[in-house]
């Protein structure tokens, strides 16, 4: 028997994800069958698919539900949520995992700090857009359209500098969307619909995204837990507890509460007890109040954007 609170060893076929993989395409599809009839209805489950499906892809990034990386890679292959090449996920996500570089505003690939200095050359009207989008309406509401401006603009510099495998990942995009959009264009879902959903689905991934880390000195501190059980954590895949993820990324999603609640304090104490309660919590105290500043408080002073 494994001793209580020892890392759990991933099986090497993980049925419970390869069930939600399932039942996420099963819902999806539930979705586009009654647009016709419900179409409010259908764009609830819509959503809820999408959300899911990105959550799925963020599991067969790290190795689930398979051994094998191919295999993982074809289970989420139809981009029904439309917005991000799994590929570019894939390694803008891991460039993340480097623990030592996360909130860098250069390095770390999913920060949404700014140097100081590139904040200070930003105008007025710029200035208040993304000091909105620092508050978790902000994020949800403008955070999509910021966020993917911004990640199509660093790829499109990488891909002009002759980044092949940023190229690669926006190819391999165009039939993965192809393929999501015959499923929506022989259904009775409007594509307009389904794009409205899209959107959606990425204002519900941005309030899992909004405070996963923070600025702070020691690299340990910067990753967030949060203790909630509920709709929520189940469509970010337990993905709230991300201390737990960031320290055992080839945990799969469903070992990571036990994992987390037999060693909370240890956890507590690895993060400097950056946590919150719950979801809940986090809208009564950042819903209309910016998490931190844009510009990062701690940056060393090198404006490394003048370059």
């Amino acid at each position: 028997m494994r001793r209580s609170g020892t890392l759990p060893t991933p099986a090497r076929i993980e049925w419970p994800t390869l069930a939600l993989v399932a039942g996420c395409y099963g819902l999806f599809g539930l979705a586009l069958y009654c647009a016709g009839e419900a179409p409010a209805l259908a764009f609830l489950l819509a959503v809820l698919a999408i959300v899911l499906h990105s959550s799925l892809c963020h599991e067969t990034i790290h190795g689930h539900p398979f051994p094998w990386k191919p295999v993982n890679e074809a289970l989420v292959f139809p981009a029904i949520g439309l917005l991000v090449p799994w590929r570019r996920f894939r390694d803008t996500h891991l460039a993340h995992h480097r623990d030592s570089n996360l909130t860098d505003p250069y390095d770390d690939p999913e920060s949404n700090y700014m140097d100081p200095a590139a904040w200070g050359r930003l105008g007025p009207a710029m200035q208040r857009l993304l000091a909105f989008n620092n508050t978790l309406v902000g994020r949800m509401l403008v955070g999509p359209v910021l966020g993917q401006w911004a990640f199509m603009k660093t790829d499109l510099r990488a891909i002009r500098a002759g980044d092949r495998a940023a190229l690669a990942g926006w190819l391999w995009h165009v039939p993965a969307v192809a393929l999501a959009l015959a499923w929506v264009a022989v259904s009775a879902m409007p594509v307009w619909l389904w794009l409205a959903a899209c959107y959606v689905a990425m204002s519900v991934l941005k309030i899992r995204t909004f405070l996963e880390h923070q600025a702070h000195q020691k690299a340990r501190g910067r990753t967030v837990i949060i203790e909630d059980r509920g709709p929520l954590a189940f469509l970010f895949l337990n993905n709230n507890l991300h201390v737990v993820h960031h320290m055992h990324p080839r945990t799969p999603w469903y070992q990571l509460p036990p994992l987390y609640f037999q060693n909370r304090e240890r956890y507590l104490t690895r993060n400097d007890g950056y946590m919150f309660r719950s979801y809940a919590e986090v809208f009564r105290r950042h819903f209309l109040s910016a998490k931190d500043p844009v510009p990062h408080p701690l940056w060393p002073g090198e404006d490394r954007a003048a370059r």
